[in-house]
């Protein structure tokens, strides 16, 4: 008989089972076909429990691959994890007893490894986002979260602290956001004592100013300004008064970790604000005390390199994150754009028609949508690619994984150049030479549903687009003729 000897490994885990375990999956077996097959099942294995360690040491290991990528000890940990043969007098499995017993545990840990492999597992071309949003919000601590696609219906807030500062942001130009909006803010200071800021613009509207309940709360807020003011660190919770238009300027304000945010219809679509105003003191105290569906609305990091800069070897001056799209137009011009696409470097095609649109399964339903393209719901980690009316029949709209870089440049024999917005904002030209960098950014919204992540989403389908709106066929009597019915033979 083959003599072996396996190296001991020592528990990693203080529960008893789960340290038979590990000890049991590093036993190599004397022959090659069950070798290999029990290494590939025990490599799966620690990938699988290191989640349940996680929890347990309070460790923060994440786990992703793509452009943002993060650190994965249990990648080095495994070539630690040596099994080696060796003839020796000490340590030998010779009985056949004890190996009809090997034989029992590698079938019990095959048994195991199956039920692991059913779960689904997150798609290694996405990255994964962080999970701590502002001061005080993160999503709810789940062990398995790292290496499992969740259900959306298992996003859920929680305040690991109680939030102390609220930004309340308001619809401009809108008369009728104003009532709603002092009596928020009032609430917030008088009933909630939380610290309220506010842009510093709004102060010097007219016509806030003149009402009278604006002057009894106006000494009490706290301004920012856009152009000089990073709030990462500052706010606590976001509640946005207005439309979607609105929640895009909430977007832009952090360009790194974001607050929870809670969107309140008071705009013209409101297709990504569900809530009503109605009652907004018992739905926002609902969500302060830590019962509210989140939905994660991916955001694209857009870099827009120029010639010279690259030349140089300076930093890029445009480093936004958007989250609906970014738009690459062949602008004042009457020529067809000529833009050149790539994919993780490599080219895929060259647009030629009036531009391209790179969105978000958030920014689908917006210009994407209108431009021909599918609509994909927020919580599927992917980027979708729509030519704006391009001079091909065969052109159509695709849907990317969440984890490439796509590089757009302008070709070197377009006729002119292009140009690109973010979200609809900061408009600039992109030349001959320049290059726009995409991916998925690490930092999406935290947005607070109304329900839940699958009805807020058809709701908001059905009421802002009338999804598959038409009138319902009638039923047949029961004593109506089918017309295509069989005829019966003679």
């Amino acid at each position: 008989m083959e003599r072996m000897r396996v190296k001991k490994i020592q528990s990693q885990t203080p529960n008893s089972s789960s340290c038979k375990s590990v000890i049991i999956s590093a036993l190599l077996f004397f022959k090659t076909v069950m070798k290999a097959s029990f290494q590939c099942i025990r490599r799966n294995s620690i990938v699988f429990e290191s989640g349940h360690r996680e929890q347990e040491n309070g460790e923060k290991n994440i786990l992703q691959v793509g452009p943002e990528t993060v650190d994965s000890q249990e990648t080095d940990r495994l070539k630690d994890e040596e099994v080696f043969l060796n003839s020796s007098d000490e340590d030998v499995l010779e009985s056949e007893l004890e190996l009809e017993e090997l034989n029992e545990i590698f079938h019990f840990e095959m048994k195991q490894s199956n039920s692991t492999l059913r779960e689904r597992t997150r798609s290694l071309n996405a990255p994964s986002p962080i999970q701590q949003f502002g001061p005080c919000g993160r999503i709810m601590k789940n062990s398995a979260m790292v290496m499992t696609i969740q259900d959306p219906a298992s996003q859920r807030l929680t305040w690991y602290k109680p939030p102390l500062t609220v930004l309340v942001i308001k619809k401009v130009r809108d008369a009728a956001v104003i009532p709603p909006f002092i009596q928020l803010v009032k609430w917030f200071i008088n009933e909630k004592r939380m610290v309220v800021f506010v842009e510093s613009a709004i102060m010097a509207d007219p016509v806030l100013i003149r009402n009278p309940e604006f002057g009894h709360i106006q000494e009490k807020l706290m301004t920012f300004n856009e152009q000089k003011d990073d709030l990462t660190d500052k706010i606590d919770f976001v509640v946005c008064l207005g439309g979607d238009g609105t929640l895009l300027y909430a977007s832009s304000l952090f360009q790194q970790s974001v607050p929870p945010i809670m969107a309140f219809h008071l705009g013209s679509l409101g297709f990504l604000t569900p809530f009503k105003f109605e009652d907004f003191d018992a739905q926002v105290t609902h969500v302060l005390e830590g019962h509210a569906a989140l939905t994660l609305r991916s955001r694209l990091r857009c870099i827009l390199i120029k010639k010279e800069e690259e030349d140089k070897g300076l930093k890029p001056a445009t480093n936004q994150l958007v989250l609906n799209e970014v738009v690459i137009d062949r602008g004042p011009s009457p020529y067809l754009s000529n833009i050149d696409l790539y994919l993780d470097g490599k080219l895929i095609t060259s647009v030629q028609g009036d531009g391209l649109i790179v969105s978000t399964p958030t920014g689908s339903t917006a210009y994407a949508v209108a431009a021909g393209a599918s609509m994909i719901h927020p919580s599927v980690p992917a980027v979708m690619v729509t030519p704006i009316c391009p001079h091909s029949l065969s052109f159509r709209p695709i849907v990317v994984p969440a984890g490439v870089e796509l590089k757009i440049t302008v070709s070197p024999d377009s006729r002119n150049t292009a140009w690109v917005s973010f979200d609809g904002r900061k408009r600039q030209e992109l030349c001959h030479g320049d290059s726009l960098r995409v991916t998925t950014s690490i930092y999406p919204i935290p947005s607070i549903c109304s329900q839940d992540q699958i009805s807020d989403w058809f709701d908001s389908l059905a009421e802002c687009l009338h999804w598959n709106v038409r009138k319902k066929q009638k039923a047949m009597t029961t004593n109506e003729v089918d017309p295509y019915a069989e005829v019966p033979q003679e």
